[in-house]
């Protein structure tokens, strides 16, 4: 506790220093390398979709007449299309996240699929499950996201199967719109907010317990797909949502290490 304390201290201390907001894109380099090079990572997914086929053929072994008609909701961005390139340009240009960069990328329509991921799609749009794609993409780049999705073979890529944020970043609403006409037998997404609301703005500490507690969902129903590079576990897990300056982060994040 009094390490973090140091840590924070020595970090606001610093913050009025000239330059102290500069972008330093040092500390994804390594997570980057990792997603992009390490069989590992695609050994990683490989794994998720394999598990997703084996539930979704259990599910058809012990559900011979389901009710609604079935579907899967799917993440897409690193969880469906690979969007490293992306990431990797923010790196070696040393420049941070922003809409009109991330805007100009989703436009160019080159995203690659996430291993496995293309496969078991399609294996489940042959038994007859719809996809819905629910992801927190503005809504402008709906046309692109379709365009990308259906370059790539992936099944039900279309405007009404593609629910991409209009207001806010919660997916409740979009995945109830689903499940109100559909049975959804599994998520599928590299964020825990893509399952529940449950996730959306808590602390580290919170995300743990509550995925403690859905410890056996994971696997069967809630497929998590690996994802070093951002998402919630960081801006909202670590930074409580604030919007630090770098130095600030940099300390927050050496604050979580644990060490003897």
């Amino acid at each position: 506790m009094i390490k973090n304390y140091f840590l924070l201290f020595v970090a606001f201390t610093f913050s009025c220093d000239k330059g102290n907001n500069q972008i330093d894109n040092e500390y994804k380099v390594q997570a980057q390398v990792w997603t992009q090079n390490a069989a590992e990572y695609r050994a990683l997914c490989y794994q998720a979709f394999n598990t997703a086929k084996i539930n979704l053929d259990a599910f058809f072994f012990f559900n011979k007449k389901p009710v609604k008609p079935l579907a899967i909701i799917a993440d897409v961005d690193e969880t469906v299309l690979d969007n490293s390139p992306y990431d990797g340009k923010l790196i070696l240009n040393n420049i941070s996240y922003n809409r009109e960069s991330w805007v100009e990328w989703g436009n160019l329509e080159e995203a690659d699929a996430i291993p496995g991921s293309l496969e078991f799609l399609q294996y489940a749009s042959e038994k007859n499950v719809e996809i819905f794609y629910i992801s927190n993409r503005y809504s402008e780049q709906k046309e692109s996201t379709v365009n990308n999705l259906k370059k790539l073979g992936f099944p039900d890529a279309k405007k009404s199967n593609v629910l991409l944020r209009s207001e806010g970043r919660s997916k409740s609403e979009r995945r109830k719109s689903v499940s109100d006409k559909f049975e959804v037998i599994m998520l599928i997404g590299d964020n825990l907010a893509d399952f529940n609301d449950e996730f959306e703005e808590k602390l580290s500490k919170e995300r743990i317990n509550y995925t403690d507690e859905l410890s056996n969902d994971f696997g069967t129903k809630l497929i998590v797909l690996p994802n070093p590079n951002y998402g919630d576990w960081e801006s909202n897990g670590l930074f409580e949502g604030m919007n630090y300056n770098n130095l600030q982060k940099d300390s927050i994040r050496k604050a979580k290490i644990k060490s003897y």
